[in-house]
């Protein structure tokens, strides 16, 4: 059905003439976290008299997005809004320890530290609100400014429905801390999977590969943060395209690297890469926040092999070199066309 869809929906048109051949490939990759137990994280979640919450974790921000999932995770839990979550990040004194920003880590080990600390300082804020009001806990919802207290029947036997207020400045000054941490072992592993395909035209007399369409999908559990998550993807794609179709070290007889500056090692530019689709698997994963799942360079993996899937479709050549450059191609299937 995939196969179908890049041949009849989407993309360039294809290019006129017969020198050019089209076919379609696509291929599966997998990726999990840091190995059990190879990633710890904690962190730290407390009220602040001015109304905001201050969370301190350890592992970094680089530019993955972490800071803004972690500011949504524990929003959501504490019934706020992101613009009152303060993070200071990447400070050893900050919290007992964490492993550091890698291995696809952020959002699911850190996370689940970060979720863990918010449940814990929510529960000790509707709690201390259930007894300064006499309710149980369940008549109580925690919101950006206090706890509303609504006790129906369903809350206490005669209950009228009445509901009344009890503001975070109360709760603190009932002398119970309202700060929690949380930590997380990195275990169990958080399992993601990645689908890429292309449509292609290959110029039998030259090998030049033309990408007519370039298609992605990313099973990434609960995706908390879309927009920086499609980012994500599109970059690392991008990123594997220079893989598959440019980047090559070369290495003269005396050993020496010959590509050693960018005007002779090409990285990809906007002009050289098609743009993506990009589609996310509605899934949840038990092992993540929210049911998130780790994704970080995962987008990488089946790039390459979906091309050169798609390049062997068109050619009937199989190709086992990276980069699939010009060269590369038209020496491959003028020796199959031998």
């Amino acid at each position: 059905t995939a196969g179908t869809a890049l041949d009849t929906a989407g993309g360039a048109p294809d290019p006129a003439g017969s020198r050019w051949s089209i076919g379609t490939g696509m291929a599966l990759a997998m990726i999990d976290t840091a190995p059990p137990r190879g990633h710890f994280a904690d962190a730290t979640l407390q009220w602040d008299p001015d109304g905001s919450y201050l969370l301190k974790v350890g592992t970094a921000e680089f530019g993955n997005g972490t800071t803004t999932v972690h500011a949504k995770i524990a929003a959501s839990v504490l019934g706020t809004t992101v613009d009152r979550i303060r993070i200071r990040q990447s400070d050893t004194d900050l919290v007992a320890h964490d492993t550091g920003a890698y291995g696809s880590t952020g959002t699911v080990v850190a996370g689940r530290a970060v979720l863990a600390a918010a449940e814990q300082l929510a529960a000790t804020i509707v709690g201390t609100a259930a007894g300064l009001r006499g309710v149980p806990a369940k008549a109580c919802k925690l919101g950006p400014l206090g706890v509303t207290v609504a006790c129906d029947d369903l809350c206490v036997p005669g209950g009228d429905g009445a509901t009344s207020f009890v503001g975070l400045e109360e709760i603190a000054a009932a002398g119970v801390p309202l700060e929690a941490h949380g930590s997380h072992s990195g275990t169990p592993r958080s399992i993601a999977f990645n689908v890429h395909g292309f449509r292609v035209a290959v110029a039998r007399d030259t090998g030049e590969v033309q990408i007519l369409r370039s298609v992605h999908a990313a099973d990434a559990g609960t995706v908390i943060n879309p927009e920086q998550c499609r980012g994500q993807v599109e970059g690392g794609v991008v990123q594997a395209l220079g893989t598959a179709m440019f980047e090559e070290m070369m290495i003269d007889e005396q050993g020496r690297v010959t590509t050693d500056v960018l005007r002779n090692y090409h990285i990809p530019q906007l002009a050289d890469v098609p743009r993506t689709e990009v589609h996310f698997a509605d899934t949840s994963d038990a092992t993540g926040p929210f049911g998130a799942k780790s994704m970080s360079e995962s987008p990488y993996n089946p790039v390459a092999p979906a091309l050169a899937n798609a390049v062997r479709d068109a050619t009937g050549v199989r190709l086992y070199e990276l980069p699939l450059s010009r060269d590369r191609v038209w020496r491959a299937v003028a020796a199959a066309g031998e």
